[in-house]
């Protein structure tokens, strides 16, 4: 795989809220550093990161992840890039392809299918073979393709996803042609990240597999399954292991009880980064410890395109959240002489999906918030795009230390 690895700089204009971590080592008398959290300024310039006297020695590298929640295609989506006898979705990233691309490891969560044949959304995804082109063309590396839509177009539909995803040079996690393929391990700048991925649920569908091709085609949440998959990352050299986990209660803002409980399973069993999809609304961020290592977990990143919004879900609760998603932004390193490897930061980039046109005909655009305020938008769209803001900021403050030394 491919990608134009970069350097982190010590120096980052900060565009968003950051939350730096920059030791997780107890002291002597017990005590672990606090977190430094810092709330979102206008055009900030901070030195971020610095190394921690006595602890680091040799050489250290440091790479950016980025990661977001659920790419979805819905029918009015598809009609809207329509043009000329075929598809294009560039427009529609065109604002966010830069922070995506920059990425030294850019995922998604990609919430459809490709089976071929005619596109559809809502309620059996088919996206056009166009949607993967354009995902690669901005950056991504990596799709989490374990969610309930993964058997709309059954099995085939899960076998012809995998391949177009591998054609446009990109790597698709949690569904599988074959046994023994369900741990991905990816090489960024000799630092090696696993990416696992686990969906609650297929709508039902399974009964479309065959009972030999359910134990290995889409990766279910098994508690059993996804301990072993972490701690099999780890044998295989993993130096940090992403869950990408597609759960938690459609619209609801808060995480569940068995969100939490679960995520904390996973930090015990060696899973170092959580990333939760699904609900179609932004769910808190939080830093939890375990034995003095700082874990990191996004219980639901939102959505990051859609056709869901007020004008479309109506009375259902929170609607005016689903237009809401988050770029998350993190910052890993090691050190090859010690060993040491650590999260050292957290970023987060607000996006807010903008809906233009009329009578059917639609146009989506995935907008980064903080540079939209800044643009040539009208000010009911951006009354809109600040209520986003406050409302993603909102929920990415850490909510205290959890974990073995509390």
């Amino acid at each position: 795989m491919e990608k134009k690895f970069k350097r982190i700089l010590i120096v980052l204009v900060v565009v968003v809220g950051i939350v730096t971590l920059p030791n997780f080592i107890n002291s002597s008398d017990g005590e672990k550093m606090q977190l430094s959290i810092s709330t979102p300024q206008e055009d900030l310039v901070r030195e971020v990161f610095s190394y921690p006297t006595g602890n680091y020695e040799g050489k250290v590298e440091r790479i950016t992840l980025r990661a977001n929640g659920d790419i979805m295609f819905h029918g009015p989506q598809i009609d809207g890039a329509y043009k000329n006898g075929k598809y294009d979705f560039n427009p529609s990233f065109r604002h966010v392809k830069k922070y995506i691309e920059s990425a030294d490891l850019a995922l998604g969560n990609f919430e459809s299918t490709t089976a071929g044949g005619t596109p559809s959304g809502y309620p059996v995804f088919n996206a056009p073979d166009e949607s993967l082109e354009t995902l690669s063309k901005i950056g991504y590396d990596v799709l989490a393709t374990a969610n309930n839509h993964a058997l709309d177009k059954g099995k085939n539909g899960v076998v012809r996803t995998i391949d177009k995803i591998a054609e446009n040079n990109m790597v698709s996690v949690g569904t599988y042609k074959e046994p023994g393929e369900n741990i991905y391990i990816a090489e960024v700048e000799n630092i090696k990240i696993a990416v696992l991925s686990y969906t609650y649920g297929l709508n039902g569908m399974e009964s479309m597999l065959s009972s030999q091709d359910r134990e290995y085609m889409v990766n279910l949440i098994d508690k059993e399954k996804i301990e072993g998959d972490i701690k099999q990352s780890k044998e295989n050299g993993a130096d940090f292991t992403i869950v990408f986990i597609h759960w938690g209660n459609e619209y609801q803002l808060k995480p569940s009880s068995y969100q939490k409980e679960l995520a904390n399973s996973m930090f015990q069993w060696g899973a170092d980064i959580i990333l939760g999809s699904h609900p179609h609304v932004i769910q808190e961020s939080d830093i939890i410890y375990i034995d003095g290592e700082a874990k990191y977990v996004i219980y639901s990143m939102g959505n990051f395109i859609s056709n869901q919004r007020r004008e479309t879900l109506g009375s259902i609760a929170n609607s005016t959240h689903t237009e809401d998603g988050v770029i998350v932004d993190l910052v890993l390193e090691k050190d090859f002489v010690s060993g040491d490897k650590r999260i050292v930061g957290v970023n987060y980039i607000p996006t807010w999906v903008n809906r233009t046109g009329s009578n059917g005909n639609f146009h989506y655009e995935v907008l980064p918030v903080r540079d939209a305020l800044k643009g040539d938008y009208n000010d009911y769209t951006k009354a809109k795009l600040q209520a986003s803001y406050e409302n993603t900021m909102g929920k990415m403050e850490l909510y205290g230390e959890i974990g073995a030394n509390k």
